[in-house]
């Protein structure tokens, strides 16, 4: 073979395998050496900057720093992702082009909203002493940040650290305006990011002056009134041009709590505030103690205030339904008419506030939200907290709260509709399992076991017997039946049947409502119509509103309208029951807890109440929507509806009390046509029920009187004058005798009716 390789000429072609391995190990070796070299070299370079003891500490303490903080800058610009987009794409200012003008129902006016709103007085033309009292208490180093004051913000730690509670706040004129603007009051980490980036937009896309004009026409400032002419117009009855230094001390000590410093809520705590504010102004140096005393010798006279039933809560609300409903149409400078009935949300706030005073501390919870609508989604009154002046984030339609059991009536209905089952079809009170979870009752039983009729394990609120449900008809399902109620975003899980998950009490309500009205959509609405500065009606709910479809069949509402009475009538909500009116509805209490809820209603109105903590602290144990909020619909609901002509909820049978009131209601035209056909048949009547004794002595009785005078009505009369009988002196009157006659036939007559009736 060998002399076949090199006949082959091989030998001319061999690799030197050789000084191959020889090369690469040599370039190796010479390439670690050289490393090493500069290693050492570098070394011994940077050998010079060792540090020790505390110079090595602060050193250590920078770079750490420094590593935290692009950590942090990292973290920063993932959470402001939203509102950078939203900057991007334009949305910031979206809100900002409509004027709205509201009105009630009967076409009253009751509010303002939008771009436009309090802005008629140019900056230069409010008195220095209010720019100065509004920077002196809110914000002094205004003009040498960049919209947002980190020594300010550190300053306001550090004293509300002192004082063991919050007495300054940290938000600048930039920051305020940019939550007014464009964000809510909710108390969330991710909305102060966003208020931060906000300020930053504000910042390098306005002036000063424009901030702060913008600032002091969006502020509000308690009454209903937003801005400082406003509430000049408001307290003192005269424009913000003409308010001196004690007026404006006043005003400028709204900004920070304006319903709880109104001087018509409260005017000693209004001067003490306007005295802080007088300090306020000594110690940032734009005036000087004297310059202020004679505003502390005579403080702010306010006019007599009428009462104002503005509806904040709904107003707000109503704006952004009018903002959507006019997207895309060209029209912003609007008039839009309302469905709030103002006596009803006066006396549902007073009911929340007082509440909320009376049981909160008890129960330990310092918030809640109630919506009042009919049941075709019409709301006639909807509060989203205790205090508008305080927190203006609309718990009643942004805050997504855990329903707890009252979310059990969607699993029910899909129960029902897909098992076709009804409220005395049987269930079980056993514990399913779902992977490894196992679903308590209320008290920490897995379930006994026991066999009942569906609409008891519903009164009863079973949690074992809900997530069974829920399991056996499909999860898939109860989510579908809750799109197509009008509630979004719940998640499928295992403990979904229990209300896991958030949803609005605006959301909740109108899906509750669909189950008293027949099986009806009821999307709440409260616009009626809108119309343009010409006065053109350019939107119309009657008009442009498809009318409701059918989306539950009446089978499923009248089941589940019977079981959620039976939760009043036997169940966890007795204490919402109305003597005059079924009720029907569902109590809720989420993990915590931390949610108490009561859903429900009359054939009149749907309502839904919510008492919680904004920052989801548990309430006190033992605490649930059957001890507290189901008692507060009753004292809610008990004097809105103020008659027992409610309509019949479908499914139901009417309640006693209305029953007998129908029948009254049904007798009344045959009671009219009797009375009729007695004054008609009068004569005859008499004639034949009086006494022959009687008619003869009236006969001689009216002959005696004609001798002597003549009878009233026998002698000619002037026009317009009532006839009247001539008495003589010492004779009485006789008229009586025929009046008293009168009354024994007539007396009689009724007496016989009434014996006949019996």
């Amino acid at each position: 073979m060998s002399d076949w390789f090199f006949r082959q000429g091989g030998s001319n072609r061999r690799i030197n395998w050789l000084g191959i391995d020889a090369w690469v190990d040599s370039t190796a070796a010479t390439v670690w050496h050289r490393a090493k070299d500069y290693y050492n070299g570098l070394s011994s370079y940077f050998a010079r900057f060792r540090l020790a003891g505390w110079r090595k500490l602060a050193n250590e303490g920078i770079s750490e720093c420094l590593t935290m903080g692009a950590g942090g800058l990292v973290v920063l610009y993932i959470l402001a992702l939203p509102a950078l987009n939203e900057i991007e794409d334009g949305k910031l200012v979206a809100g900002g082009k409509y004027s709205v003008k509201f009105l009630d129902i009967d076409g009253n006016e009751i509010g303002k909203r939008g771009i436009n709103l309090n802005d008629a007085v140019p900056l230069k033309e409010i008195p220095e002493h209010m720019v100065k009292a509004a920077m002196a208490t809110e914000d002094r180093r205004f003009y040498e940040h960049f919209g947002v004051d980190f020594l300010g913000t550190a300053r306001a730690l550090v004293e509300n650290i002192k004082a063991g509670e919050t007495v300054q706040g940290g938000s600048t004129f930039t920051q305020q305006l940019a939550k007014n603007l464009f964000l809510t009051s909710e108390r969330s980490l991710q909305r102060k990011i966003k208020e931060v980036f906000y300020a930053f937009w504000l910042e390098s896309r306005y002036t000063k002056r424009e901030i702060l004009k913008m600032y002091l026409d969006r502020a509000y400032m308690g009454g209903g009134a937003f801005g400082v002419e406003s509430a000049s117009q408001f307290y003192f009855g005269k424009s913000v041009r003409e308010i001196n230094m004690a007026e404006a001390a006043m005003l400028a000590g709204l900004f920070k709590a304006p319903t709880k410093y109104a001087p018509h809520v409260n005017l000693p705590l209004s001067r003490a505030r306007t005295n802080e504010v007088l300090s306020n102004l000594v110690e940032a140096g734009f005036y000087t103690e004297g310059q202020v005393h004679q505003a502390r010798l005579y403080p702010a006279q306010t006019i007599e205030q009428r009462q104002t039933n503005s509806p904040d809560w709904f107003l707000d609300w109503a704006f952004d339904e009018v903002q959507k409903l006019m997207e895309g149409k060209g029209q912003f400078t609007l008039t839009a008419r309302l469905t709030v009935d103002l006596a009803m949300q006066k006396h549902a706030e007073e009911t929340l506030t007082a509440a909320i005073r009376q049981k909160g501390r008890q129960h330990r919870f310092n918030s809640g939200a109630f919506v009042i609508l009919e049941p075709d989604g019409m709301v006639r009154a909807l509060a989203g907290g205790p205090d508008y002046g305080e927190s203006q984030f609309n718990r009643a339609t942004n805050a997504r709260r855990q329903p707890g059991s009252s979310f059990k009536i969607y699993v029910y209905a899909t129960a029902v509709e897909r098992g076709n089952m009804t409220p005395e079809s049987s269930v079980t009170d056993s514990s399913p399992s779902c992977g490894n979870w196992h679903p308590q009752n209320y008290g920490g039983s897995h379930g006994s076991g026991a066999r009942m009729p569906m609409w008891m394990a519903l009164a009863k609120s079973l949690n074992t017997t809900a997530t069974a449900l829920s399991l056996r008809f499909d999860r898939d399902n109860v989510i579908e039946m809750t799109r197509r109620v009008g509630i979004r975003g719940i998640r499928k899980t295992c403990s979904m049947a229990l209300g896991d998950y958030g949803i609005t009490p605006l959301e909740h309500t109108g899906g509750v409502a669909v189950f008293l009205n027949g099986g009806k959509r009821a999307k709440p609405y409260g616009v009626l119509e809108i119309t343009n500065s010409k006065g053109e009606v350019v939107y119309s709910h009657e008009r442009d509103e498809p009318e409701a479809t059918q989306i539950v069949a009446p089978r499923v509402a009248h089941s589940m309208a019977q079981m959620m009475q039976r939760v009043v009538t036997d169940g966890t909500a007795k204490s919402a029951a109305l003597d005059f009116t079924n009720v029907v509805g569902k109590t809720g209490t989420s993990t915590g807890p931390r949610d108490i809820w009561f859903v429900g209603g009359t054939g009149k109105y749907v309502t839904s109440i919510w008492f919680g903590n904004d920052d989801n602290r548990p309430m006190a144990g033992g605490t649930t929507g059957g001890g507290v909020a189901a008692q507060v619909y009753h004292q809610l609901m008990a004097p809105i509806h103020g008659t027992t002509r409610i309509p019949t909820i479908p499914g139901l049978r009417p309640h006693p009390m209305q029953e007998a009131e129908r029948s009254q209601i049904a007798a009344e035209p045959q009671k009219r046509d009797q009375v009729a056909g007695t004054a008609a048949n009068g004569p005859r009547r008499q004639q034949s029920i009086m006494p022959n004794e009687t008619r003869e002595a009236l006969k001689k009785l009216a002959q005696m009187m004609r001798k002597a005078g003549g009878l009233p009505g026998d002698a000619p009369t002037e026009p317009g004058r009532t006839p009247s009988a001539p008495q003589q002196q010492g004779t009485p009157a006789q008229p009586v005798p025929e009046r008293r006659a009168d009354v024994g036939p007539a007396s009689a007559d009724s007496t016989n009716a009434s014996r006949a009736r019996q």
